[in-house]
């Protein structure tokens, strides 16, 4: 069986803890890559998900280039582990699969914008995540295969978070920074206002 449950765990960090956990993981861990993400959530706008009831996402998403289907299946939260299922498409064809989730009915969604940097340590993936001009907070997760005892990974991951000294959001406190992030930094894409190649122009896309 693949390994696409994703056990994850997240927490605040200050601009200052940002900086300190950076240097840990230069120094201790293995660097991976940097991603520059444009990301739509529609289910944000679905009657049936929504923030905090949410056990569905439906998310479009372009990293470095690269366009991508996902669909998480699971609660959602500050420590969740959900199925990740995702397609990758070819570099151009973003507006094109908004184009197509338009055709099937998905016409709302958060627009939010992320630079994150990537770093493997002690067996875990750290992304060091920026919101521009906002704040900034890290997610550290494992992937596992179906029937894998998640509860044991989370407990693995928490314990590194606590000898990094990091602080790790529970429910309420993550859903009152997903809103904050709506109200303060993301934004509402409408397609009823969608004109032709507007990521590719908006955003330089290749």
């Amino acid at each position: 069986m693949p390994n696409n449950i994703e056990v994850e765990l997240r927490g605040p960090l200050t601009r200052e803890q940002f900086v300190a956990l950076e240097d840990i993981l230069k120094k201790d861990g293995q660097f991976k890559t940097v991603k520059k993400r444009i990301l739509l959530d529609y289910s944000t706008y679905l009657p049936e998900e929504g923030i905090a009831s949410r056990n569905r996402d439906i998310r479009l998403r372009v990293t470095n280039n690269i366009p991508e289907i996902i669909v998480k299946l699971g609660k959602w939260g500050g420590e969740e582990h959900r199925q990740e299922l995702s397609v990758a498409t070819k570099p151009g064809e973003f507006d094109k699969l908004v184009r197509i989730f338009a055709a099937l009915g998905f016409k709302r969604a958060t627009l939010c914008i992320r630079k994150s940097q990537v770093y493997d340590y002690k067996g875990i993936e750290f992304a060091l995540v920026e919101v521009p001009r906002h704040s900034f907070y890290f997610e550290a997760e494992k992937m596992a295969a179906p029937g894998a005892d998640e509860e044991k990974i989370k407990q693995e991951i928490r314990n590194v978070c606590l000898e990094l000294g990091l602080n790790l959001f529970d429910d309420q406190r993550f859903f009152a920074y997903i809103d904050a992030l709506n109200q303060e930094a993301n934004e509402v894409f409408d397609f009823a206002n969608y004109q032709e190649d507007y990521f590719k122009n908006r955003f330089n896309l290749k």
